[in-house]
This record gives structure tokens, sequence and C-alpha cells, in this order.
């Protein structure tokens, strides 16, 4: 059979034209393509049969343009081995003046937010994925549900009325890629719904706030006090959005009475309640405070995502909605999936293989010994400072002396330690008293690195 352009060797792009002919034009067009090193030194070039098929132009043409190049030291054609790219030193054209180098890295990241990716379970992952992968049908590689796989959605109900007491119906839960995503999805929900703002905590993140005013709404800030936010002032706010299980980043679990409270608010201004139950699995001292959405999945969307159990990348997150809401969620969120079928795949099977299980209680022994290392280290070292809010998570809230908050974040950035202090995460109207602390996330670093970055961050404490 015939060659044609479809099967016949090396792809190689080119457009040989030209006022000099053809042979002249192609000549140029591979010169050019060496010269700006399109084409690499060392690149095997189709044969000049294969190349005259693909271009629709004579054999000899393209033999005499490889000649021609072999002959100025472009090329190279050695008996067996082809025509090939030349080595050559490429010079860099002449431009502007070079570029500032973009700013050192941190030699230690104590900021919150991230675990400890060098412990991500690469190898049960990987097996994870093989099984599932082999054990998926033929459809799951389509578009597929806009709420999810169903293997995913069941396993994940399942677990999560096992460990944080959410009332789940997999029907009633939506895979986002993470809880970002999942605020943009709501916000315009929210305010198709009337909502004109979304109450938030006095101190938090301001990416989430601004996803919110992203969608035309206002975030009022809640007072906070020693028993954690207080839902009091809540009026006509269409959601509110909360941290109640450990509330980032002052590291309390929301005082039961107001748990309540919040819960009622609800239920009496047909308002909803937004939990972010973002580490709501790692709790060291006692039982895990359970899920807020326990009390009334009507009137709470429970929040939560693989993040720190497992690791940000993989981009995996879930909404447990109420049934009312499930169709303006998905109409917002679209008809077509927005996470990676075969990561949704993966967790489904990691959990229910009990992998993810496995996964969480190892990194639950972790942090918790790196926790009890920082508060034995600061206590001995700097007695003046307070650990704080150590209870659950992979934070702790350092209380420094009043007016040393700048001063000792300026330190660390000098001495290599990146971190935050707690005004960073002051929302811009709080209605709290000012504090001085650091939020130090201590499942950043690597098992490796943790010893230095503790003994850093002793450093620069006052």
């Amino acid at each position: 059979m015939a060659e044609s352009w479809a099967t016949s060797g090396v792809d190689l792009h080119l457009e040989p034209a030209g006022p000099g002919g053809l042979r002249r034009g192609l000549t140029d067009a591979l010169r050019d393509a060496v010269r700006t090193g399109r084409l690499a030194p060392g690149t095997r070039l189709p044969s000049s049969r294969a190349l005259a098929a693909d271009l629709g132009i004579a054999r000899n043409t393209v033999a005499e343009a490889y000649a021609d190049l072999v002959a100025e030291g472009w090329l190279t054609a050695r008996q067996g081995s082809g025509t090939r790219v030349a080595a050559r030193t490429v010079v860099p054209p002449s431009g502007p003046a070079r570029r500032p180098r973009a700013p050192a890295r941190p030699t230690h990241n104590l900021v919150p937010g991230t675990p400890d990716l060098a412990a991500f379970p690469r190898a049960e992952w990987a097996r994870a994925a093989r099984r599932a992968l082999a054990a998926a049908p033929n459809d799951a590689l389509g578009y597929g549900d806009p709420r999810g796989r169903v293997e995913l959605r069941t396993a994940l109900a399942g677990y999560l009325a096992r460990v944080r007491g959410v009332r789940a119906d997999p029907g009633n839960l939506v895979v986002t890629a993470g809880f970002s995503h999942a605020l943009r999805v709501l916000g315009p929900v929210l305010r198709a719904r009337g909502a004109r703002s979304v109450a938030v905590e006095s101190y938090g993140l301001d990416a989430y706030w601004g996803l919110l005013q992203a969608a035309g709404l206002a975030t009022p800030a809640l007072p906070w006090d020693e028993l954690g936010t207080d839902p009091g002032p809540l009026t006509t706010e269409g959601a509110v959005l909360l941290t109640p299980a450990h509330q980032f980043p002052m590291g309390m679990p929301l005082h039961p009475d107001r748990r309540t409270a919040v819960v009622d608010w609800a239920r009496r201004t047909d308002s909803l309640v937004l939990e972010d139950d973002y580490d709501g699995e790692f709790r060291y001292d006692r039982q895990p405070v359970g899920a807020l959405q326990g009390l009334d999945p009507d009137r709470v969307v429970y929040l939560g995502t693989a993040s720190k159990s497992l690791a940000p990348g993989i981009r995996l997150g879930w909404m447990v909605l109420p049934p009312a809401l499930v169709s303006e969620v998905l109409a917002a969120k679209g008809h077509a999936d927005t996470v990676g079928v075969l990561e949704q795949l993966t967790l489904a099977e990691f959990l229910t293989s009990g992998a993810y299980d496995r996964q969480v209680r190892a990194a639950r022994l972790r942090y918790r010994r790196r926790r009890d290392a920082l508060a034995a280290a600061v206590a001995e070292r700097v007695p003046a400072v307070r650990v704080t809010g150590v209870a659950a998570g992979l934070h702790a809230l350092l209380r420094l002396p009043p007016g040393t908050e700048s001063s000792v974040v300026q330190a660390a950035a000098w001495q290599g330690l990146a971190l935050h202090g707690l005004s960073f995460h002051r929302h811009p109207e709080a209605v709290a008293e000012q504090v001085d602390a650091l939020v130090v996330g201590y499942g950043t670093p690597s098992d490796s690195a943790w010893a230095g970055a503790l003994e850093a961050l002793c450093r620069v404490l006052p």
C-alpha cells in the first residue's frame, strides 16, 4: 500500500514559499527553522521521500535542499543515521536588557493553607487510579453529570456522614474544583435569589471575600470575641460564611449557643449558612466538632475539599446542598463537568478502599507531632509568646506582645522565613479587638525541613 501523509515518517511543518522557486523556498524554510531553534540540534528530519510526499513536491527537490544545507553546515547526513540538525552554538538575538530576577523563594515556608506536599501518597494514589480506570464504564469518559461522577458522590456521602455527621444524599452533592470554585458558583446563585450581602467573619481569607464581592455581594464583618464569631447582628443578609468547626485563623470552634443561634437566624429569615469545613478531619485533643450542616440540612450549604487531606493540586472539592438549591446551582455551574473524571474516580476508589482513612490517620499523627514540637519549643525558648488555637487543624496562632507583630513579620522575611501576621487576615471592617499574633502553618514544610523551619521561627520571636 502506498504511503500517505498520514502514515509516513516524522511530522514536520514547513511552508516552502518564496520568489525563488520550490527548492529555494524549501531551503530557506528549513534554514529558518534551524536558525530560530524550532528544530533543535540532533532532531532527525523526515526522509526525502516522506517529506516530498507530505509537501506534494518532487523527491529530488527535497534531496537537493537537504544537500545544500548539509554543505552550509546546518544539517548532517550519515549513512544509517539519516539527516539531522547539526549541533551548533546558538547565539541569542540581541534585545533589551536582562529582565530582573524573580524574588528569591523563602528558605522556610510557614504560610498556612497547604499540607506537606512531600507526604502525598503517590504510590497509593497511583494504584487507586489504575483500579478506578480499569473499572470505569466507557460513558465515564464523556461529559457526564454536572454534579460529578456518581461513584464519587456516593462515596463522599457515606464518608461525610460517618466522619463529619453530614446528612448527605448523593443527589444533593456537587463536585467542584475546590472551595474557590464553589464560591464562584454560589455567588451568582445567591445574587439571583435576591441576596445583596453575605456576612463573613472578622478574620478569614480576603480571596474568598473578593469572590463574593465579584458576584455583586457586600461582605459585612460579624463581631468576634472569646466565644468566636457572634451571629447576633445578622438581620437581612442572604447568607453567612463561617468556619464553625475551627475558625480560621483564630483556631477555636464556634460556641454551641452560637451554632444554634445562626441556624435559627437562617430558618427565621429564609437565609443560608455557608459552612467552610476546611480542616474538620484534623482534630487532636478530643472528638472532632461535628458539621453544622447536621443541625439543618435545608439551611446549611456544607463545603469541603481534599486540599488539606491530600493536596490542593488535585483540585477536588464538594458542596452538600439543601435540596431546594440543587437545580439553581447546577444551572450556574453549567452542564459540563469542570473536574477531571479520572481524579473523581480515583478519589472514589481511595475512599471506598479505605486508603483515604489511612492517609488521614497518618497525616493526623504527623501534624500532631509537629504541633506538639511547636508548642514545646515556643514555651521553652520564648515564654512571653502564647500558642493558641491548636486543638485542630494545620496552623497555630502565636500571640505576641502588643505592638510587635509588624517587626516580627519583617524580621522573619529578612531571615528567609515566610509567614503571616494576624493582621493579614483581618477584615477591613472587622469588629474585634486588635491582636498582635502570627498565623503559623506548621503543615506546610516537609518532614526534612520542619526542624529548620521551627528553629528559624524561634529565632525571630520577641
